[in-house]
């Protein structure tokens, strides 16, 4: 039996054509096309593996954040995350760009608060921690706004 600090997933990967060709990725709540970059000869008619990896930890990043700021019961009106990735000799560097926008009404204890649950899903978002275990620098850019 798994705990709630365990947690296990499958998914299933078809791949056809070779290098040129490319796969479809299947999990429970996932079906996309992957393929290799054209940069490596392949077709790029898919995501490739550094997005699958960024993307995750975006979602872990967001997932995060809004239980955050959930229980917190700020005026959140939207909040969006932009990432980037940068792959160079130097190593992996992820840069995350939370926006949070809560109502016009909100007190600046409430600004505070939301500042601090995006420094917060930095700490607590688990894929970020095990990527950076790895050596990713994660950095976080976040900015809060009112609506």
């Amino acid at each position: 039996m798994l705990t709630m600090a365990e947690m296990k997933t499958s998914l299933n990967i078809v791949w056809h054509g070779g290098v040129t060709g490319n796969g479809t990725l299947k999990a429970e709540y996932l079906d996309t096309k992957v393929a290799i970059p054209t940069s490596f000869g392949g077709s790029g008619n898919g995501a490739d593996p550094k997005e699958l990896l960024v993307s995750s930890a975006a979602t872990c990043f967001i997932a995060t954040l809004t239980y955050m700021l959930d229980s917190r019961k700020l005026p959140v009106v939207e909040h969006t995350i932009n990432s980037e990735v940068m792959i160079s000799e130097d190593g992996f560097n992820i840069t995350h760009y939370p926006q949070i926008i809560l109502s016009a009404d909100a007190t600046e204890a409430q600004i505070q608060s939301a500042q601090r649950a995006i420094e917060g899903a930095d700490k607590g978002c688990e894929v970020g921690n095990l990527l950076k275990k790895a050596g990713v620098i994660i950095e976080v850019q976040g900015k809060v706004s009112l609506k």
